[in-house]
């Protein structure tokens, strides 16, 4: 299993008692969701390693686990700080304008005033703003991946339409025409 196959369910940020119990944050929308869990990939040295679950009590985004094989303090203190993840088949389906960041990368993008615009390289998740990464030939374009810009979502096509606020574009688009102007100014000056 790979990470590019996978979420990330959160991260171990410490250890509970002296029996081996980690205590899990989980970053996801639902934490409650994972109250069945039975296995989780922890990552250790950049490799995504399965763990089965013995048990897991949820409280909010924090939960207290017990996981198979790890019973020792020193067990659990060396799994302290690794990532958790699970793959991308656990996360229910989408409808709509909702999306998951992964799910739109490579997804056609048209805007309703200029057309078609580019793929989406990425949608960046920046602590203020989540932010599509458009790529258009060699051009980028930055749009805040906010749902009042989004128009819908075609899975099926693997397109997303969008109504992007007026100017933005234009910053990273250089397709205007010659200003007639300035065209004349250089004919006088010859």
């Amino acid at each position: 299993m790979t990470k590019e196959e996978c979420f990330n369910l959160g991260y171990i940020s410490r250890r509970v008692g002296n029996k081996g119990e980690l205590a899990f944050i989980l970053d996801v929308d639902t934490p409650s969701r994972y109250t069945k869990l039975e296995s989780v990939f922890v990552e250790i040295n950049k490799s995504l390693i399965p763990f089965f679950i013995k048990k897991i009590i949820i409280s909010r985004n924090f939960a207290t686990v017990t996981i198979d094989g790890i019973e020792t303090v020193e067990g659990a203190d060396e799994m302290v700080g690794s990532g958790l993840y699970l793959p991308l088949s656990f996360l229910p389906p989408l409808k709509e304008k909702k999306f998951y960041f992964h799910e739109l990368n490579g997804f056609k993008v048209i805007d309703k005033n200029y057309g078609e615009i580019g793929i989406i390289q990425s949608v960046l998740d920046f602590p203020q703003q989540a932010i599509f990464q458009i790529i258009k030939d060699k051009n980028e374009i930055l749009i805040p991946a906010k749902e009042e810009f989004i128009i819908s979502i075609d899975r099926t096509k693997k397109e997303l339409y969008l109504n992007a606020p007026e100017g933005l574009i234009d910053i990273y688009i250089q397709n205007k025409p010659e200003d007639d102007t300035e065209k004349e100014t250089d004919e006088e000056q010859n």
